[in-house]
């Protein structure tokens, strides 16, 4: 069915010989020709190969090659493939014994078989061409009666010419021929892979690919039992494919978590299931013992798979039955069927082979030797396809595959010419639309949180070498973050990292060799500065060495003479006790300073590494101004450790914001230029962060459509506050939204807008300095202005509102609005303007309540 090479595997590599396709060597169809070797051996032998193998250059003469064209390339392709069977490594030796195996199908398939009739009356046959007899012998090394018994008579196996088993009749006698040299052929091809396996194979572990070529699917005008078996591989690999692809990604999407439309397909298990179902799959049913002929084989099979939806029995003739596959439906014809299933060779030619001195025929026809036991019954050829077929696959299922999709231009193999249909089928039925949507949709990476981390740690200073910071996923994050990709490309599931497009992993990747270059170039470094520490010490001792050496021989060399060394040695004497004294004390005085160093070495090791344990427990909070006492000798040393664990704390702190969070302490922020010791109910505002949307308005459908009228679908601000009436100061609730281009008023039950103001007409904001949370915002003298005039509010969200009224108008103006923060301001009430007056009325902020406003002509005034 398929072909595998193995390159660098360390377990036994499964050799596919063409199972399916060895009938070609004896039954060439219309238009194609015979494999490739016969032609270039041939055709590209020298006259010398070619008499030792006793063969012609006329490809006429061999009837397996009858009626096919051999082509010119075929002489340079015989020099291709006999270089490559040399780098292989295979010996002369085997090299030549190849071509003698090959040489020997030819002439077994000019074997001619003549009918006899005994006295008996039996029937029987002869080889007429006795020369082609002895030539094949000669090349088997074999003795050449052997060759005829085994060819002629049934369980024959001796060399003599007495009757010796039961003779075959000339038609059986060939059916035996042919069956000889697709198995001679067949044998070869796997003894060749195996070979190049073993060739190839190392013996450290290591990593390794391997190679599987699958025949494609395949339609004939007559479709039998070959055609069966390629087009239930190419069910088997397709059901791989999408198993391995289409389902089980979208099963790894869902178990991890991540928002997932599941994308539809074209599941073949049913069509499996039809062919390779226990005891009523076509295959089970093709290897009934009971089935004796074609006709009934048929029978059995519309009996068993009746009702089946993909199966079909062929109207037009009654000898084929359809299957509808995941390419096209095929009608198969049942001719042969058994025949081909139970194509074995009798195990007496095995043994009539294993005769042969030839190393290479004894090793293709091991079942041959006397010495071996009985095997079991010898299995049919559906049962080694479907078992050589399930054993491939388990073997691609423990593997990281790769597919690689042929697709056919047209179908009469010519250049130049597409056709358009025909690709468009191929595309459709080998589920390359969902594919590409699956690669569109979905993501073509993912690891583990602990591979990913491993292998990416190191783009972060954070994370390497050590993360002490938290979690694995927590770390992962971190290094998202700081990279200078999009978040959006990756995705956390419950336990994979998936990232997006291929660009991302191979930027990821390129900041990875970046990095792993810049470690690697700091190693070098410390290597070097170690290596050439070592080698100064190594020189600095020599040189000590040599000067000891030559001061001694200096003093016996030109040493004094006998008459004064003994005056010489008391004053030695002396000089010597007292250079020991003085040694001595040196000595002490350096133990003295050793021993303060160490002292002060401790103290400072002693003071860094209790200084975690002294911190208090918030001590991460930038606010934190706590700090361990230090020794008198350290506090330059404590300075500068407190004001670097500050700036760390504050980095911390920093990091940990999102863009959400910066948003709300850039408006924290403007809060404070503004209102701090400017207002008085600022302070009660600092814990509280800012919400905007308390009345949850965004969710609201009504609110939506209004929104869609006046292009205001950014919330920033929308709550239920108080509009202090003009004219009484009374106090009417109303539903205040502020977003990011205008004011809005609105009916807090039924939102119908009553005012809407835009950002760039408000320019300033008045405020007093006292607990009243009343803000006045003055808008421009425009149409609407001179009719309705400034606004006055009341609510607990003072400054909130005020402060992100100030940004948004910052934003739509491009300078910031004036905010006017008195006791007494001036405000515009259509035609009228107002004067406000704050006054305190002395009371705690525990008893305060709501203020009291009263309006008096021109003049409206607040007590607090």
């Amino acid at each position: 069915m398929a072909s595998s090479l193995t390159l660098r595997l360390t377990s036994k590599a499964i050799p596919w010989a063409c199972t399916s396709h060895t009938t070609r060597i004896t039954d060439t169809m219309i238009g194609e020709r015979n494999f490739h070797i016969f032609y270039q051996l041939l055709l590209g032998a020298d006259l010398q190969l070619l008499k030792s193998l006793k063969l012609f250059r006329n490809v006429e003469k061999y009837e397996l090659l009858r009626n096919t064209t051999a082509m010119e390339e075929d002489r340079a392709n015989f020099h291709y493939t006999k270089r490559s069977l040399d780098v292989l490594g295979l010996s002369c030796d085997e090299i030549n014994s190849i071509f003698r195996v090959i040489a020997v199908v030819l002439k077994l398939g000019n074997f001619i078989f003549v009918p006899v009739t005994n006295i008996d009356g039996t029937e029987g046959c002869q080889i007429s061409n006795v020369y082609e007899v002895q030539e094949t012998a000669q090349l088997l090394n074999l003795e050449a009666q052997i060759l005829i018994n085994c060819l002629t008579r049934a369980n024959s196996t001796s060399s003599t010419q007495e009757d010796v088993g039961c003779e075959m009749d000339a038609r059986q006698a060939a059916s035996y021929r042919n069956t000889l040299c697709r198995t001679l052929y067949s044998r070869l091809f796997t003894w060749l892979v195996n070979k190049i396996n073993e060739t190839l194979k190392s013996t450290q572990r290591e990593k390794n690919l391997a190679l599987l070529d699958f025949y494609g699917f395949e339609v004939l005008e007559h479709n039998s039992f070959e055609q069966f078996a390629i087009n239930y591989s190419a069910e088997k690999t397709h059901q791989n494919f999408v198993f391995n692809v289409l389902r089980a990604e979208q099963e790894l999407y869902l178990r991890e978590g991540l928002e997932w439309s599941r994308i539809d397909y074209f599941d073949n298990e049913s069509i499996c299931e039809l062919i390779d179902k226990p005891s009523y799959g076509i295959l089970s049913l093709i290897n009934e013992p009971h089935l004796n002929s074609n006709e009934a084989l048929l029978l059995r099979i519309q009996q068993c798979c009746a009702g089946h939806p993909n199966f079909m029995t062929s109207g037009s003739n009654s000898m084929c039955f359809q299957i509808r596959h995941f390419a096209n439906v095929v009608n198969y014809s049942v001719h042969r069927f058994l025949e081909k299933n139970s194509d074995m060779l009798p195990k007496y030619i095995s043994a009539a082979f294993y005769q042969s001195k030839l190393s290479l025929v004894q090793s293709l026809f091991p079942e041959g030797n006397p010495r071996r036991q009985a095997s079991k019954k010898p299995t049919t050829l559906s049962s080694n396809i479907r078992t050589q077929l399930q054993t491939l696959l388990a073997i691609v299922k423990h593997r990281r595959a790769h597919y690689v999709f042929c697709i056919k231009p047209n179908e009469c193999k010519q250049s130049h010419q597409f056709d358009l249909a025909l690709v468009q089928h191929q595309v459709r039925y080998m589920s390359l639309m969902p594919l590409v949507h699956l690669c569109r949709t979905g993501h073509c990476y993912h690891l583990p949180h602990v591979k990913f981390f491993q292998r990416y740690k190191l783009l972060n200073s954070l994370t390497w070498p050590h993360f002490h910071g938290g979690s694995q996923v927590e770390g992962i994050a971190l290094i998202i973050r700081n990279l200078p990709l999009p978040s959006a490309e990756f995705t956390l599931g419950t336990k994979n990292v998936f990232v997006r497009s291929p660009r991302t992993v191979y930027e990821l990747e390129q900041f990875r060799r970046l990095r792993i270059s810049e470690l690697a170039v700091l190693i070098q470094k410390m290597f070097r500065m170690y290596h050439a520490r070592k080698r100064y010490r190594r020189m600095r001792h020599s040189q000590m060495v040599i000067s000891s050496a030559w001061r001694t021989w200096r003093e016996c060399r030109f040493g004094i003479p006998f008459t004064g060394r003994r005056h010489l040695w008391s004053l030695y004497r002396v000089a010597r006790e007292e250079y020991r004294t003085l040694k001595y004390k040196r000595q002490v005085k350096w133990a003295v300073d050793v021993i303060a160093r160490y002292y002060h070495q401790w103290k400072i090791r002693q003071y860094l590494l209790t200084i975690p344990l002294r911190l208090p427990p918030n001590t991460l909070s930038p606010l934190s101004s706590e700090w361990p006492a230090a020794p008198t000798f350290l506090m330059d040393a404590s300075r500068l450790l407190r004001t670097i664990y500050h700036r760390w704390k504050c980095y911390i702190y920093r990091n940990s914001f999102d863009q959400t969070a910066r948003n709300r302490m850039r408006e924290k922020v403007t809060a404070s230029i503004i209102f701090k010791d400017r207002k008085a109910c600022y302070a009660r505002s600092v814990a509280h962060p800012f919400v905007g949307d308390y009345v949850r308005l965004r969710h609201n459908q009504q609110w939506k459509k209004v929104c869609a009228e006046t292009n205001d679908q950014y919330v920033v601000f929308a709550d239920i506050i108080n509009k202090i009436a003009r004219s009484s100061g009374k106090f009417v609730p109303i539903l205040l939204v502020l977003s990011t281009s205008s004011l809005l008023l609105l009916d807090q039950r039924t939102l119908q807008i009553k005012y809407r103001v835009p950002a760039s007409e408000i320019y300033r904001m008045s405020l007093s300095p006292y607990l009243d949370d009343i803000a006045v915002f003055h808008v421009k003298a425009s149409e609407f202005g001179r009719k309705k005039g400034d606004f006055v509010f009341q609510t607990g969200h003072v400054i909130e509102i005020v402060t992100k009224m100030f940004l948004v108008i910052q934003n739509a103006t491009g300078k910031p609005p004036e905010i006017h923060i008195s006791t007494e301001f001036e405000a515009n009430f259509g035609q009228q303007t107002v004067i406000f007056s704050f006054k305190y009325g002395g009371m705690s902020d525990l008893a305060q309540g709501p203020p009291k406003v009263t309006r008096k002509a021109n003049r409206m005034e607040i007590i607090v």
